[in-house]
């Protein structure tokens, strides 16, 4: 199995643009999909750079309704109007940041997908888990067993016209099988990543070999000491497993740094361009 990281925040490949966002080309014996297609055109420009041909894709998985994830839909949907986008119903809701008082009317910012995405003939809603075949399936998790990351808190959802606290329902995590492996791909872990593994435990009885995913940890302003040790807990419950974890651009720069004092070589970190095979 081969796991490109076309687009994160930080730089990796020479060859490759970096932006905020995330998105995953993945070859396997039968499928060449994508999992999220970042914020915008860089991502497909990222592939054309890497010699990934964007056309052959069958298959794409939409983590999760925000921008940075889907923005690339649209310009994909020029380029390849045939494979079929995944994408859970409430995806579609309007999501908003709380940027703090200091962003004054700017405070509320929009981070949902293009409303254009959801017209578009390739979409298939779904809602809750999804077998597509005997190698790929998507699921979803319902009540978490963790306190949700407080990195998250600022995270919302209107509803009825009012402002309230996302519960991410509208987040799906991609479960790849292949010569006995398990990988489980997630776009930001919003739900916990120990809540996302608890739920895969119950759903497979066993762990993924691999995780791929941004653990959303990351924070514009300082961190406070219960902040940081709140990423030290997540780490030190990570190493408890016996799966080998890759992250990238929601997690940041400094989380990831703390985390991997504790995982070690369990933890490694995704760039733009980036590639593993597993």
């Amino acid at each position: 199995m081969r796991i490109v990281n076309l687009i994160e925040d930080t730089s990796g490949s020479d060859k490759c643009l970096y932006a905020h966002g995330l998105s995953f080309y993945i070859e396997t014996g039968k499928h060449r999909l994508l999992m999220d297609l970042g914020p915008g055109a860089e991502t497909l420009d990222n592939a054309a750079s890497m010699g990934i041909n964007l056309k052959q894709v069958d298959l794409v998985v939409l983590s999760h309704g925000h921008y940075d994830h889907s923005g690339g839909i649209l310009p994909f949907s020029g380029l390849n109007g045939r494979a079929p986008v995944y994408m859970q119903k409430s995806a579609g809701g309007d999501f908003y940041a709380d940027d703090g008082e200091q962003a004054g009317a700017e405070r509320y910012r929009y981070i949902g997908i293009d409303k254009a995405v959801t017209e578009l003939p390739q979409i298939r809603i779904i809602e809750g888990d999804h077998v597509i075949d005997d190698e790929t399936e998507i699921f979803t998790i319902g009540s978490r067993t963790h306190r949700l990351p407080s990195a998250n808190r600022r995270l919302l959802v209107k509803r009825n016209g009012e402002l309230v606290n996302d519960d991410f329902g509208h987040e799906q995590f991609l479960v790849l099988k292949e010569n006995g492996k398990y990988v489980l791909l997630s776009g930001c872990a919003h739900n916990g990543i120990l809540s996302i593994l608890d739920a895969f435990r119950e759903k497979y009885v066993r762990l993924p070999d691999a995780v791929i995913s941004g653990f959303h940890l990351m924070k514009k302003s300082a961190y406070r000491p219960d902040e940081t040790e709140e990423i030290r807990a997540i780490a030190n419950e990570l190493t408890k497993y016996a799966t080998k974890f890759f992250t990238c651009h929601c997690t940041g720069t400094y989380a990831y740094e703390e985390m991997r004092k504790i995982m070690g070589e369990q933890l490694s970190y995704m760039h733009s361009g980036d590639e593993i095979q597993i």
